[in-house]
């Protein structure tokens, strides 16, 4: 018996991906053999199945059914199929492609998201290109580089090409913090460069007062932390950018503080504080809950009303620094975040015009779970978009895996991403191939800048908003943190690199394909695959060779996945006897008429 189905073929399912509460679905599914039933199991997250039976239709040779499907939540379907009184099973296989099996255990059922509203679209935001900056290490901008605000037990480094280095205790601590010295004042002096390279909007980690150089430990989140500057700083800041029609996004660390913010020192003081009940105490004042177990970062106590109303209130946190134009907030470890929190930041932000909203969410966000409780994120009503590191997964796998059979899965695995999320939540997503929690992807490469070229490429040609991470542009290198922290290597950038990431920043502002277009897969052999993006007029190909052999390709070995049958011999044909020399990469276009 054959079966066919495949998620991503409006004949066999309609519409195609995540859809909206109160939405119609309709699959179909073929069989070439007389069968006795066909049902669709649907299962709601924690509810129990429910069997909708199929009927076959003469017209369409398919058995058919058509399910309303009321609320939002995270849904699962298969197929069971019943011939000659024997049960037999159709799961999720590679793209989207159904799969026949005997036995219904530990089956990989295929996702359905249902989301309550659309995102926002925020043209600046969608349609731009982000540029990730660590404070610290990107450069100062004060007359003689000099350097203020300068901290209690921590040393300042001789040279801008010195490496990052943590001083540590005994018991792993960090007892001595390091700084270059960077500073908002030399943000704003390298616009220039910013706007060369494409740039549309700059997304800062932490800048308020904390004792370390990431700043991920608030000290005060009403301050600045003098290191960078002044209020005054951030808004000739704000003010440079606006005019030169970039725009700012900033991080917001909520689920915890530094040990040494005037918050946890109140809290341990005094337990008549108003601040103690911000925080979790085991044994007062010694223990008490933290980050990941991390003293040194005490967590905050979400659910406390007045920590709540510190941060969105009318006088809060968030209502300060956006009402001074900031454009956009990246909140740091969402996951951790309540639900109703992340809710209420997100209703805060909207009062203030501020329609960008990205979690950090390692993992596909559609499907999240936390401590077993299923976290709705594409719900609509609270995060807009989060940092996308499965495209890193995907980028950094693909150009490193010497497995055939490997590489069509890591495309199959970002197919189901793509899948799963609503397409205004894709297109918001936060795409990365580096960040300061990463190695540096040079370093993943082997210092291979031909290899770093090409994951920019592919990084480029994926739905979401690219960000390159500083001086990922310039070659910069470092593995794991604080190593991937290195200041910007100005004067010693690999201008073939910056050159390379500056032609696909205006790809993309020319080919709106790259930012709503749909997408497919084409795999050659190893080392050598596609990726494909089309509307109803245009064709745009990327297709790259990482091995060290000169290929030509020929159309009787392409494969293509989730492409519409309609453009195989079109996208075939646009490659066939195309030469592709040795780590090298090409783009082709092609106009067509999509029937």
């Amino acid at each position: 018996m054959k079966v066919t189905y495949n998620s991503w073929q409006k004949e066999y399912k309609n519409p195609f991906g995540a859809i909206q509460a109160n939405s119609a679905v309709k699959w179909s599914i073929a069989i070439d053999e007389p069968v006795q039933e066909v049902i669709l199991w649907l299962t709601k997250h924690n509810e129990s199945p429910v069997a909708y039976p199929m009927n076959y239709d003469e017209q369409t040779k398919k058995y058919e059914t058509q399910v309303k499907i009321g609320s939002s939540g995270l849904y699962n379907y298969y197929f069971a199929i019943k011939q000659n009184d024997q049960m037999q099973y159709v799961d999720q296989g590679l793209f989207g492609q159904g799969n026949l099996i005997q036995d219904n255990h530990d089956l990989n059922q295929f996702q359905l998201t249902c989301y309550d509203r659309k995102v926002p679209r925020v043209d600046w935001y969608e349609q731009g290109v982000v540029y990730q900056i660590f404070p610290d290490r990107f450069a100062n901008g004060n007359p003689h580089g000099e350097i203020t605000g300068r901290k209690k037990n921590s040393f300042i480094y001789a040279t801008q090409e010195d490496d990052p280095y943590y001083i540590k205790n005994t018991r792993g601590e960090i007892i001595r913090w390091d700084f270059f010295g960077g500073n908002l004042a030399g943000i704003r002096q390298k616009i220039p460069y910013l706007k060369k390279l494409g740039v549309t909007t700059i997304y800062l980690n932490p800048i308020f007062l904390a004792i370390s150089n990431h700043r991920y430990d608030t000290a005060d989140f009403m301050k600045i932390d003098p290191m960078l500057g002044t209020e005054k700083d951030l808004r000739d800041l704000i003010h440079a950018l606006h005019q030169n029609h970039m725009h700012l996004i900033l991080d917001g660390v909520f689920n915890h503080v530094g040990q040494d913010s005037i918050y946890f020192k109140a809290a341990i003081k005094d337990k008549n504080s108003h601040y103690y009940s911000w925080f979790n105490f085991i044994d007062y004042p010694e223990k008490y809950q933290s980050w990941w177990g991390v003293s040194s970062l005490p967590e905050v106590n979400k659910s406390n009303p007045e920590y709540q109303d510190f941060i969105y209130g009318e006088n809060g946190v968030l209502a300060k620094w956006t009402g001074m134009q900031v454009d956009g907030w990246r909140l740091d470890v969402a996951d951790e975040l309540p639900m109703d929190f992340l809710r209420n930041i997100r209703t805060r932000l909207m009062k203030e015009n501020c329609q960008v909203m990205i979690g950090e969410v390692w993992e596909d966000a559609s499907n999240k779970l936390v401590n077993s409780k299923f976290r709705p994120y594409v719900a609509g009503d609270n995060l807009t978009g989060v940092m996308n590191y499965p495209v890193r997964n995907f980028v950094t796998n693909l150009l490193t895996t010497d497995d055939d059979a490997a590489e069509i899965s890591i495309m199959s695995k970002l197919a189901s991403l793509i899948e799963h999320y609503p397409s205004n939540f894709l297109r918001n997503c936060l795409n990365n191939i580096g960040t300061h929690d990463t190695v540096r992807i040079k370093t993943v490469l082997h210092d291979n800048e031909k290899l770093v070229a090409i994951a920019f490429g592919l990084m480029f040609m994926l739905p979401g908003v690219p960000c390159i991470y500083y001086g990922d542009e310039a070659g910069l290198i470092g593995k794991k943190d604080p190593d991937n922290r290195r200041f910007f290597p100005w004067g010693h950038e690999s201008q073939s690199l910056i050159n390379k990431v500056s032609a696909w920043v205006k790809l993309r502002k020319q080919n709106k394909i790259l930012v709503t277009g749909k997408i497919a897969f084409m795999h050659f052999n190893v080392g050598v695959n596609a990726i494909i993006r089309y509307d109803e007029k245009n064709i745009l190909i990327y297709c790259f060779n990482r091995t060290d052999q000169d290929i030509v390709l020929t159309k009787d070995n392409l494969k293509f996945y989730c492409l519409p049958d309609s453009l195989v011999s079109v996208v075939s044909s646009a490659l066939d006897q195309v030469q592709l020399a040795a780590q090298s990469d090409l783009i082709k276009r092609k106009r067509i008429a999509v029937k």
